[in-house]
């Protein structure tokens, strides 16, 4: 099982950064979860100069669809591999909801390819209706960079399936387990259309909306998914032990 945490901009501070990654480190050797933190740009170097031989992995919560040069602000690939960073979010709903569009992700997502570092792919609907409409805005979000990269670079993405209408809802009102179970394999249906044989069952999927400690189990237990994308709850730090706990 996978977890990554996507910190966003609620750790403001290097003290609780390195709290949240200490506790990372020792729920990792405890626990049959992998660990991926996701903290903000500056603080990815502060916490690999002290990885040592932990199993939490970085990832970046985003990249530049540029390459250096003339291009102030941007971060590049090659900056975030040189630092060892292992993943990165593209296309998450809120970079989505600034205007980044398709073409910016699949730029996002080749950089980041071409560096050797795993893209973590959000697609996700507004919202459901009950034509199956919602359907074709995943399929579109995942065509828009799988029909351009090839084979190995296609095996290489983490979809992390994220409907927005979820999002910052409680887990009551959050996806519940046989919704996210089909949605599961109809994500699996789609990348069917880009991967060979049986590769699609071996794809990564996680979801993130509203995970908790209390609706992960049930989410895990029989969706067919393979981990999570968690926001809010991986930077308060008893909910993230409880949510790491309830997986293992």
């Amino acid at each position: 099982m996978l977890v990554v945490a996507n910190w966003k901009a609620y750790v403001e501070d290097s003290d609780k950064a390195k709290e949240l990654f200490a506790l990372a480190k020792r729920l990792a050797s405890r626990v049959g979860v992998t660990i991926i933190l996701a903290p903000s740009a500056p603080q990815i170097g502060l916490l690999l100069s002290s990885i040592n031989r932990s199993k939490v992995r970085i990832a970046a919560q985003d990249v530049s669809e540029t390459t250096g040069g003339a291009h102030t602000g941007e971060v590049s690939a090659q900056i975030l591999a040189d630092f060892g960073v292992s993943h990165v979010i593209v296309g998450h709903s809120e970079r989505r909801a600034r205007g980044e569009t398709d073409a910016v992700i699949l730029e996002k997502a080749k950089h980041a390819l071409a560096h050797d570092i795993s893209p973590i792919l959000c697609v996700g609907e507004r919202e459901r209706d009950h034509e199956g409409t919602y359907l074709t805005v995943i399929r579109s979000q995942i065509a828009a960079v799988f029909e351009s990269l090839s084979q190995k670079e296609r095996m290489q993405v983490v979809i992390a399936y994220e409907p927005v209408w979820a999002i910052g809802k409680t887990a009551l009102e959050s996806i519940t387990p046989h919704d996210l179970t089909e949605m599961v394999l109809y994500i699996r249906k789609v990348l069917g259309d880009f991967l060979p044989h049986k590769a699609p069952a071996r794809a990564a999927i996680l979801y993130g909306g509203s995970v908790e400690p209390g609706n992960v189990r049930d989410l895990a237990a029989s969706s067919g998914i393979d981990g999570f994308l968690v926001g809010h709850a991986s930077v308060e730090a008893e909910m993230f032990a409880g949510l790491i706990k309830a997986l293992a």
